[in-house]
């Protein structure tokens, strides 16, 4: 991280010295704090010192998560981080995470806004980066009622078994071949057709809409460190040209929604009762101006064009990336670990037999499975760090937190504490949840995979369903073999820090098909 920010900041830096040296002087000389009695001294949490200007922006590397787990260790799991101008809280711990995400929760409600979150989300209309408040509220409960309730996950149950037997039809032509497979790109195809077809009706283009770049390039935007965000005063001069990007991919992205807003508005289809997507519903809602109402809240709000076009993205750019992820990590894993994947074909060939696929509703009666994902998701939780803001000043555990301050719970760190998980809290090892009633909806917070509280991800039932369904037909269907030369523990594992924890490579195995079913 040290050396991204010398690299920018050295071809101008003689430009900037007197703006440096201003800079300078207002951390030497900071407004005077108001007094405080003897007994309203406010205390916060221990951390590193801070550098002038950058504060504790250089200990954050290039894997955020992985440093600040590094650190919790020295300072403790509820620590404070002067990043750039920014005040920051990382919580590290089961019993501090369950303070912040549920006894006060109420206070750490926001998400912490960045200077490409207005590009991103449309000014915040969206629910990803948007404050908790009745807008807030009323666009979740739309896209739940309408997108991810139980019923609707299950009425969608027919795209999902035609799109994983594409999957495995195209996987299985390749074993035919005796083809290495980019199972990363057979598992991406298959969590962005899902998500375009539920949401779109028809799978994704990229011919027509480079919908496939444009969500690539949001999640890079998105993970990326922005020095602005820390140092307000030089995000005028776009040292990492992350604004100019940001304005291009709003550009496009804004052209591919209109495109498919308007031939969604030219088929009347939205306007009876056979609505086939989550556009239809929405533009219905809209054009008849049917305001989006919570009774307990004192506002109503209409959606308008804008408001469909920022729920569309989340939804499209969260719900693609957070389960092809976890599906990537959990088959990387089993492929790693041999005896994993022969006891989880075991439980397999058990429950179902070799004479057909995996349908959904066998996936209850597979125990096993379930303490594979629950691993995996302990190991690569699909928010990295969740990020919170402080909506006033509160003290919790003694300390004090400041109102605006962000906080980062570690969810990363959390589940490789070997004070809960014990000594083998590095390994891969799904045993451990064999006698552990531990959910992952973020009721026990030594497992916060989605988050917790009133933030947590809405998508967890629909991303669960598909993560279980992926790995079962996987495992099922196939065995697999590593590329020639390359051993277990020769597997890259790297991760690529965003919003998100996705590989930083794909990964690549060579499938023999298993069943009796042509």
């Amino acid at each position: 991280m040290a050396i991204a920010i010398i690299t920018i900041l050295l071809p101008i830096l003689p430009s900037l010295l007197p703006f440096i040296f201003l800079l300078y002087c207002m951390t030497l000389f900071p407004p005077k704090p108001p007094k405080h009695h003897k007994n309203e001294l406010k205390i916060l949490p221990p951390g590193p010192r801070p550098l002038p200007l950058i504060g504790n922006l250089q200990l954050l590397g290039i894997l955020p998560h992985q440093s600040l787990y590094h650190l919790a260790k020295q300072y403790g799991p509820i620590m404070f981080l002067k990043l750039g101008f920014v005040e920051t809280v990382v919580v590290s711990s089961a019993e501090s995470a369950e303070l912040f995400l549920k006894t006060h929760d109420a206070a750490f409600a926001n998400r912490p806004k960045v200077l490409i979150s207005d590009f991103l989300s449309y000014g915040s209309r969206g629910m990803i980066f948007d404050d908790y408040g009745p807008y807030w509220r009323n666009v979740r409960k739309v896209c739940t009622l309408q997108l991810l309730s139980s019923s609707k996950i299950e009425s969608f149950a027919p795209l999902r078994k035609q799109e994983v037997e594409l999957m495995v039809a195209k996987i299985k032509k390749a074993a035919e071949l005796k083809e290495v497979v980019d199972v990363s790109g057979r598992v991406g195809d298959f969590s962005l057709n899902l998500i375009c077809r539920m949401i779109f009706g028809q799978p994704c283009n990229d011919d027509d809409s480079n919908l496939r770049h444009l969500i690539k390039e949001s999640l890079e935007l998105v993970g990326a460190i922005n020095i602005a965000d820390y140092v307000p005063y030089i995000g005028a001069l776009d040292l990492q040209g992350l604004t100019r990007r940001t304005k291009a991919y709003r550009k496009g992205m804004d052209r591919v929604l209109e495109n498919i807003i308007d031939s969604h508005e030219k088929d009347d289809r939205w306007k009876t009762k056979e609505q086939k997507d989550f556009i239809d519903v929405l533009l219905a809602i809209m054009n008849n101006s049917s305001p989006i109402i919570n009774s307990n809240d004192d506002q109503s709000y209409v959606i308008d064009r804008t408001c469909i076009k920022a729920i569309i993205q989340d939804i499209i750019v969260g719900g693609f990336e957070t389960s092809a992820s976890s599906i990537e990590w959990t088959f990387s894993e089993i492929l790693r670990h041999p005896r994993v994947m022969k006891r989880l074909q075991e439980e397999l060939e058990s429950a179902i037999g070799l004479d057909r696929m995996v349908e959904e509703e066998d996936l209850p009666k597979l125990t096993y499975l379930e303490m594979v994902i629950k691993e995996s998701l302990r190991l690569y939780p699909t928010l990295p760090l969740i990020p919170r803001k402080c909506v006033e000043d509160i003290t919790v555990n003694g300390y004090h937190i400041p109102s605006r301050s962000r906080v980062l719970v570690n969810a990363w760190a959390i589940g490789r504490d070997s004070n809960v998980w014990s000594d083998n809290a590095l390994e891969f090892y799904p045993e451990r949840f064999e006698d552990e009633c531990v959910d992952l909806r973020g009721h026990h917070f030594k497992l916060i995979p989605f988050g917790s509280g009133r933030r947590s991800c809405p998508g967890i039932n629909l991303g669960l369903k598909n993560i279980r369904l992926v790995i079962a037909q996987l495992a099922h269907c196939f065995n697999w073999k590593l590329p020639v030369g390359v051993l277990p523990s020769e597997v890259d594992m790297t991760e690529k820090y965003g919003l998100t924890l996705p590989r930083a490579t794909h990964i690549f195995a060579m499938p023999t098909y298993r069943l009796n079913v042509k």
